[in-house]
């Protein structure tokens, strides 16, 4: 059997990823910058629980997270009887899935960090993250590279992550898992100036790099915000709630298939009856 050929974007993706994979094997080793092991700006405890605002403040991801689950369990059902040729691939609302599960381990792992931070905590903590990456990444994948491309650049996506998480556990050298993050919200800023592919899901992108760009100036400036706010919310506790609203886009586009799911079935039963 003849292997399918690649388009000249999925050959661009390809390229991409080697790279990453050579750079992060080959590299030099990064400690960890100074910034990222001060102190959280916000360690008041409330009714017993540690650093409340930064552990409590991950109950956005848990809460999108669900209401996209739900969501797409929805609309699993309601496209089994939509005959539409416009609606997504399989593979772009699998990736949503792993994308909203991943809110809900992120949720978990960054709650148990936060109560009590420290080296192993980190890494459930970015294990989590490493699966909302890779659901995204996918999905970005799939509406502007080729469906067909999604679902594995999603698994590449989640298992680079998953050993950028160990290889920073077990030597402290960050790399790797910087060219998992930043490298990730490259690939999806690249692509979002991109054309989308046919059948696309309608994600708009550039309010998920908006919305993560945001997140990180407001964790960069921790103490800055927790002073300027008379010590009233830090930089890190907007950091979770900035981040969590990134999955807006991606429920806003389910949303809109849903919508035009229902409009089909709608047409359709009207013209049987």
């Amino acid at each position: 059997m003849v292997p399918p050929s690649l388009s000249p974007r999925e050959r661009g993706l390809l390229i991409l990823f080697a790279l990453l994979s050579l750079t992060a094997t080959f590299g030099p080793a990064l400690p960890t910058p100074e910034l990222a092991r001060a102190a959280f700006a916000d360690s008041r405890a409330w009714q017993g629980l540690p650093n409340a605002m930064d552990v409590l403040s991950n109950l956005g991801f848990a809460v999108i997270g669900v209401w996209g689950l739900l969501w797409l369990r929805w609309l699993d059902r309601i496209q089994e009887d939509a005959q539409a040729a416009s609606q997504p691939p399989d593979n772009a609302l699998d990736c949503a899935w792993m994308f909203f599960a991943g809110l809900i381990l992120t949720a978990g792992g960054s709650a148990f960090y936060h109560l009590q931070p420290d080296d192993l905590r980190l890494a459930a903590d970015r294990a989590g993250m490493a699966v909302a990456f890779a659901g995204i990444v996918g999905m970005a994948v799939c509406d502007r590279v080729s469906a067909r491309a999604g679902w594995p650049a999603a698994w590449f996506t989640l298992a680079g992550g998953l050993m950028a998480v160990s290889v920073h556990h077990e030597t402290g050298n960050v790399l790797p898992w910087a060219l998992v993050q930043f490298g990730g919200m490259v690939l999806i800023l690249a692509l979002a100036l991109a054309k989308p592919m046919s059948g696309a899901s309608g994600v708009r992108l550039g309010w998920v790099i908006f919305f993560y760009g945001l997140a990180k100036l407001f964790e960069l400036a921790d103490h800055a915000i927790f002073e300027a706010t008379h010590q009233l919310v830090s930089g890190h506790t907007l950091k979770h709630l900035t981040a969590a609203l990134a999955a807006f886009p991606v429920l806003h586009a389910l949303q809109a298939i849903g919508r035009h799911a229902l409009r089909q079935n709608s047409g359709a039963a009207a013209a049987t009856a």
